[in-house]
C-alpha cells in the first residue's frame, strides 16, 4: 500500500479505537493515553509488540486511571473520578483528538515516515510530557525496551493482501480481541448474535436449531441506529439470506450473504479465521464480493471503479473487526 494509503487507513483504525475508550468515561476528546490504549488493541506489528510486553488492553487501562488518579492527587485534589461506563460512540459519533495527540499523528507520516502504527508509536514514545513513559513503567516495561522489540519485529514484512478477478474483488485484514478464542467463537458462531457485531443488521429469523455447513437464516436490516434515528434501508435491501460455508469449531468460520430481493446486488463472502495470541484472540478477516451472472457493467468502468471498491471492502473489514472486539471491551 502506497503511504498515503497506510496512514489514512491507521489513522481510521486508532482514530475510532481512542473514540471508543474515550467515551467509556463520557469524554469527547482524546488524548495521548487514549492513543496508547488504541495501540495495544491494533493488529499491526506496534500492537503485537505492546502486547508481548504485556502492555495489554486491561492492564494499560487500570495503568493510565492509576496515573490520572496519582496527578490529581499529587495536586492536592482528592475527588474519586467517574467510573467507566460502556463505550457509546458508536452512538454519538463525536470525536476529536487534542492537540498533542494530532501532533503525534502528523510526526508519525512526516517525512520518510510511513504513518503506519508502528511509526506512531515511536513518536509516542518520543513524546516530551512524560506521560506515555510513566504508565509504562507502571505496566513494568520501559520506552527504551518497547522500542528494541519494534526494531527486531519490523525486520520481518507483512505479507500482502488483497486480490482482483474478472468475477470478484476481495481483500484481507487482521484484528485483535481482547478475549479467550472461545469466548470470540460463542459470538461470531451464534446467528442469534450477529447484530451484536454487524452493524448492518438488527435483528435476526429463521435460524436453525443446530447450526452446521449449509444452514441458512434470514438478517434483517436495521431500522434503527443505536442513538435512535431512523435508517434509511432500500426495500431491496431489507432482508439478506445468509449461508454457513464453512465451519471448523474455534478455528474458522465462513458465510455468504446475499440479498435475494435484488438482482443486481453483488455475493458477500466473508471468512474469520481465530488463533490464540497475547492478550486475547488474533482474527484474520477476508472478504469478496462476487458479482452475480445477472449484473452487468463496463469492464474500463469497472477498473476505474476498483480503488473505490477496495477501499469499501477495507472499510468493511476494519468495521468488523473493530465491532467484534468492542464486544468485548
Amino acid at each position: 500500500m502506497s503511504k498515503l494509503t497506510v496512514a489514512t487507513a491507521t489513522m481510521y483504525e486508532l482514530s475510532l479505537a481512542g473514540a471508543e475508550e474515550a467515551s467509556r468515561l463520557g469524554e469527547q476528546s482524546g488524548d495521548i493515553d487514549h492513543l496508547l490504549l488504541a495501540l495495544t488493541i491494533n493488529e499491526q506489528v506496534a500492537g503485537q509488540v505492546l502486547r508481548a510486553l504485556g502492555v495489554d488492553l486491561e492492564r494499560t487501562r487500570a495503568a493510565v486511571e492509576q496515573q490520572h488518579a496519582d496527578q490529581l492527587a499529587s495536586l492536592g485534589v482528592q475527588a474519586a473520578a467517574p467510573g467507566p461506563g460502556r463505550i457509546t460512540f458508536h452512538e454519538r459519533g463525536d470525536f476529536d483528538w487534542n492537540d498533542r495527540a494530532l501532533e503525534v499523528l502528523r510526526r508519525a507520516a512526516k517525512g520518510g515516515k510511513r504513518g503506519d502504527a508502528a511509526a506512531v508509536l515511536r513518536e509516542l514514545l518520543a513524546e516530551g510530557s512524560g506521560l506515555i513513559e510513566a504508565i509504562l513503567e507502571r505496566l513494568d516495561t520501559t520506552a527504551h525496551h518497547v522500542r528494541e522489540l519494534l526494531d527486531q519485529a519490523e525486520q520481518y514484512p507483512s505479507p500482502p493482501s488483497g486480490a482482483v478477478d474478472g468475477r470478484s474483488l476481495s481483500g484481507a485484514g487482521a484484528a485483535h480481541v481482547a478475549a479467550p478464542v472461545a469466548h470470540v467463537w460463542a459470538l461470531v458462531s451464534d446467528p442469534t448474535r450477529m447484530p451484536e457485531w454487524d452493524l448492518a443488521f438488527g435483528r435476526v429469523s429463521d435460524v436453525p436449531d443446530e447450526v452446521e455447513a449449509r444452514s441458512v437464516w434470514t438478517a434483517h436490516a436495521l431500522e434503527t441506529a443505536p442513538n435512535g434515528k431512523p435508517q434509511r434501508v432500500r426495500p431491496d435491501r431489507q432482508r439478506a439470506r445468509v449461508e454457513l460455508v464453512g465451519f471448523e469449531p474455534m478455528t474458522m468460520i465462513e458465510w455468504t450473504t446475499t440479498w435475494p430481493d435484488s438482482a443486481t446486488s453483488n455475493t458477500r463472502r466473508t471468512r474469520i479465521e481465530l488463533e490464540p495470541a497475547a492478550g486475547g484472540t488474533h482474527l484474520r478477516i477476508s472478504q469478496a464480493w462476487e458479482r452475480t451472472g445477472s449484473r452487468r457493467g463496463i469492464p474500463l468502468l469497472r477498473w476505474l471503479m476498483r480503488p473505490l471498491y477496495t477501499f469499501a471492502i477495507w472499510l468493511q473489514i476494519s468495521q468488523l473487526g473493530a465491532s467484534i472486539g468492542r464486544a468485548f471491551r
